[in-house]
């Protein structure tokens, strides 16, 4: 008993420990395989912070607000770019996947109030938290007040209308991640992160993109030394668009060398380039040298913003004929990027401004060019807080316009204003590249921390008077709760995989995420994809649901 006294006090004058014990127990639950089934460490958290607060937790919600804004502004700004690009007629499915889950929400509501003869207020109370939209609790106590009842009735619904949202909420949050990262695979037969890296591959064109700690075992561009076999042959005659020579030594001295410079046996010759030029060229010199101590010579890549309004829409080619030889000498184009998507390099690609052109070649010589191209893009830990900071209030600031339909309050809230603010800043900065640095290990922080940290909260603030209630009301409410959560999302997956027609198990989990705006769901879908291809789904959806599901509360209270 004084154990547990000394651990309440200890917490409720440190909740900040509850809040970090919570998300490392449930990363170790959530780490733990039954099978094929993980639970994952968002939904641990959320178990964790539900035990935890039985013993009574008292934590500011201005903390559960800010860790949700930091986590989806990040996945807004890391989205952007492939956002905006995907809006369009093909955004239809996405748009009918949220209407879906709205109207089958409605309907599996009104149904289970009319079979077991529930009060509007439970009602209301059960759509609030078994589909996680907080809105309605607003939405349907504005409608109760308009029923012309006598005021203590009133205010009896709106009180059923927390009861039903404190019991359903824990599974209304929990359930989502297991429909849509354990049984969405086992429906359509394939794993979240093989499709996931399937769509990568498709929207990078072609372009293989290595992970952390890989590299080709036969890369584009190499140096090799060559020992000259015969004398006579010049510079000019050896080089080319693809070779150039980066360094003579001759007699065992650095030898300086102009294009005229006629090459003499025995000479050791570096060469840099093409790998297939460079062995081709190779042969017309000598024998390689497999001992050519003191010709190494250090190779940088830079990306470079292009900036020079003289090479915009031209191609690949033409751009190179503008630079004089001289200036693009031993200089190598390894790749060009457009808002975050690698394109494949061909002489027809045309040039556009913002384009990330990546260079291959000496220090000097790379600068060079960059002069003529655009600034050099430097990789920097520091996070851009200016940007991101006025991208963070101007996402809060749009989360608390309202507009009105009738009676009805519709805003995108906190969260949706986040979102949308993080998608306009992720694609601003695909446009800018010397602005808004937010470099990839403190984005993933930002997703990581900000969403295990929300359903913490959450769990410690509600997990022990849901507890309460459901021993006070029985499991009745609750197993509601499970069907008006679990029975659209069925009912929405089913129609997305057999009318719809969704083929990639990643889009399809991140859009199904949205239609439900299940925030825990979609972090573990990212966690399983490993990248952001569920992102662009979610997003559309995700900003549909918002209103839909809000316009719910006064219909559940009209018609159940």
């Amino acid at each position: 008993m004084e154990t547990t006294i000394f651990v309440k006090t200890l917490l409720n004058s440190c909740p900040e420990i509850a809040l970090f014990l919570a998300i490392a127990i449930g990363y170790g639950i959530g780490k733990i395989r039954f099978g094929s089934f993980q639970l994952g460490g968002v939904a641990g958290s959320l178990l964790a912070a539900v035990a935890i607060s039985q013993i009574g937790i008292h934590i500011d919600s201005g903390v559960k607000a800010v860790l949700f804004a930091l986590f989806i502004y990040a996945v807004g700004f890391q989205s952007g770019p492939q956002f905006f690009r995907s809006l369009g007629r093909q955004s239809i499915r996405e748009v009918l996947m949220a209407v879906v889950l709205a109207i089958s929400g409605l309907l599996t509501v009104v149904a289970v109030a009319r079979i077991f003869s529930l009060d509007k207020g439970l009602a209301a109370g059960i759509a609030a938290g078994g589909l996680t939209q907080s809105a309605i609790i607003g939405t349907a106590s504005s409608a109760l007040e308009k029923l012309g009842l006598p005021l203590a009735q009133v205010q009896q619904l709106q009180g059923n209308v927390a009861v039903g949202y404190a019991v359903t909420y824990i599974f209304g949050s929990l359930g989502p991640i297991i429909l849509c990262v354990n049984i969405l695979p086992w429906l359509t037969k394939r794993s979240i992160r093989e499709d996931a890296l399937k769509a990568e591959a498709s929207q990078m064109g072609g372009v293989h993109i290595y992970a952390e700690g890989e590299q080709s075992a036969l890369p584009e561009f190499v140096g090799r030394v060559f020992t000259v076999s015969h004398s006579g042959q010049s510079i000019n005659q050896i080089e080319n668009t693809s070779v150039t020579i980066e360094q003579i030594r001759r007699n065992g001295s650095p030898l300086s060398f102009t294009q005229e410079t006629q090459l003499a046996q025995g000479d050791l010759v570096l060469l840099v380039g093409h790998r297939a030029n460079v062995m081709a060229a190779g042969q017309l010199l000598g024998p390689e040298a497999h001992n050519a101590d003191g010709m190494d010579i250090v190779m940088v890549q830079r990306d470079v913003c292009l900036s020079n309004k003289t090479f915009a829409g031209k191609t690949v080619a033409e751009c190179v004929q503008q630079l004089s030889p001289s200036t693009r000498h031993g200089v190598y184009l390894l790749g060009i990027n457009r808002d975050g998507k690698p394109l494949p390099i061909n002489d027809s690609l045309q040039a556009v401004l913002g384009d990330i052109v990546s260079l291959y070649g000496t220090s000097s010589d790379v600068q060079r060019v960059a002069a003529q191209l655009g600034p050099v893009l430097t990789t920097s830990v520091k996070t851009d807080l200016v940007f991101h900071g006025c991208g963070l209030v101007l996402g809060l600031l749009i989360g608390m316009i309202v507009i009105r339909m009738g009676a009805v309050p519709l805003t995108l809230g906190s969260g949706g204003g986040a979102l949308l603010s993080g998608l306009l800043f992720g694609w601003y900065q695909s446009k800018h590249r010397t602005s808004g640095n937010l470099p990839t290990p403190a984005s993933s922080l930002l997703v990581d921390l900000g969403l295990s940290g929300f359903v913490a909260v959450t769990g410690l603030q509600t997990g022990q008077q849901a507890v309460a209630t459901i021993m006070e009301h029985g499991v009745t409410l609750f197993m509601l709760g499970v069907v008006v959560t679990l029975l659209p999302l069925i009912v929405t997956m089913l129609f997305g995989r057999y009318v719809l027609r969704y083929d990639n198990t990643a889009i399809f989990a991140g859009a199904l995420a949205g239609s439900r705006s299940a925030n825990p769901a979609f972090g573990e879908v990212l966690n399983k994809a490993g990248n952001s291809v569920p992102t662009t789904p979610f997003a559309i959806t995700y900003a549909v649901a918002n209103v839909l599901l809000t316009l719910l509360g006064p219909l559940v209270v009209a018609f159940s």
